[in-house]
C-alpha cells in the first residue's frame, strides 16, 4: 500500500479543516512548497492537493500555488477542489499535474465524466466519493465541499460507472477526517470486495503507523494522509515500508 501524503489550500496556506468545516479551520506555518519538499525527501512518489476554496465555491482558486507545486522535480501531484469542467482538467494536466481527483461532478454528472474519463484516461481521473453513514451505517455521498447531502449511496455512486471505467477512487469518511480517530476499515474492507477492479485510496482519520497497517491488510492500494503527518505523529521509519521511494530516515 502506497502513503500519499495530503496538502490542503486555502487562500494559498497549508491547513485542514475538522470534518470538512471552513469554520474549524488549523492554520500551518508550512508553505506549500516546503511541504512538498519534506514529503520527497521522506520517500513519497506522489502527493494529495485539495484546492478547499474550489471545492466551496466550484471554481478552481489556487492555480499559482498548485503550478508552482507542479513544477517541483521527483514528485507526482493528484489535484482535486472544485473541478467541474473539462477545460480545468486540461489546464492542470497541462501545468504538469499527474492526475485530476473529480467529486461533485462525478456524482451528478456521470456521463459527462465518462466522457472525461475517455478523453483524457482512467488514469489521469480519481473520482472522489466523500461520505458520511447514516443511521443504517450506509455511506451516503456528500457533494459541494461536503455541504450537500447526497440521495446515492457510495454503491449507488459507483454502480453509474460501467466496471473498468474508473481505475481509481478516493473515499473519505467524512465523520473521520482531520480528526485522528483511525480510519474505518470496515468501510474500506466492503469497498475492496464490492468493486476489487478500483485502486481504492483511504482517507480520513489516520493517526499512526498501525492505521497505515490495518489499512494495507484490508487490501485499499493507498493511505492519503494530512494531519497526522503535517504533526509528524508518524516517524520516517514507521513511513517507509509505504513510502517506496524512501531510501533513508530523513
Amino acid at each position: 500500500m502506497l502513503l500519499i501524503p495530503a496538502i490542503d489550500l486555502r487562500q494559498g496556506r497549508c491547513v485542514r479543516l475538522f470534518q470538512g468545516d471552513f469554520d474549524a479551520e488549523t492554520r500551518y506555518q508550512y508553505e506549500p512548497v516546503e511541504l512538498l519538499v519534506h514529503y520527497r525527501s521522506l520517500g513519497a512518489p506522489w502527493l494529495h492537493v485539495v484546492d478547499l476554496d474550489g471545492a466551496r465555491d466550484g471554481a478552481l482558486a489556487n492555480r499559482k500555488v498548485i503550478a508552482e507545486l507542479a513544477a517541483q522535480d521527483g514528485v507526482r501531484l493528484q489535484v482535486g477542489g472544485g473541478i467541474r469542467r473539462p477545460e480545468t482538467i486540461e489546464e492542470l494536466l497541462s501545468a504538469g499535474v499527474h492526475r485530476v481527483v473529480i467529486g461533485s461532478a462525478a456524482v451528478e454528472r456521470p456521463r459527462e465524466v465518462l466522457e472525461w474519463i475517455a478523453r483524457f484516461g482512467p488514469e489521469r481521473i480519481c473520482l472522489a466519493l466523500d461520505v458520511r453513514l447514516d443511521e443504517q451505517d450506509e455511506p451516503r455521498v456528500r457533494t459541494r465541499g461536503w455541504r450537500e447531502d447526497g440521495a446515492r449511496s457510495l454503491w449507488d455512486v459507483l454502480a453509474l460507472y460501467p466496471r473498468e471505467s474508473v481505475r481509481h477512487v478516493l473515499c473519505t469518511d467524512i465523520a473521520r477526517d482531520g480528526a485522528l480517530a483511525g480510519p474505518n476499515c470496515e468501510l474500506y474492507s466492503t469497498a475492496v470486495l464490492r468493486f476489487p477492479e478500483v485502486s481504492w485510496q483511504a482517507s480520513g482519520g489516520v493517526r499512526d503507523a498501525q492505521d497505515l497497517e490495518a489499512l494495507a491488510d484490508v487490501g485499499v492500494a493507498a493511505a492519503v494522509s494530512g494531519k497526522a503527518l503535517l504533526e509528524r505523529r508518524i516517524t520516517p521509519e514507521e513511513l517507509r515500508p509505504f513510502l517506496p521511494d524512501a531510501s533513508s530516515p530523513a
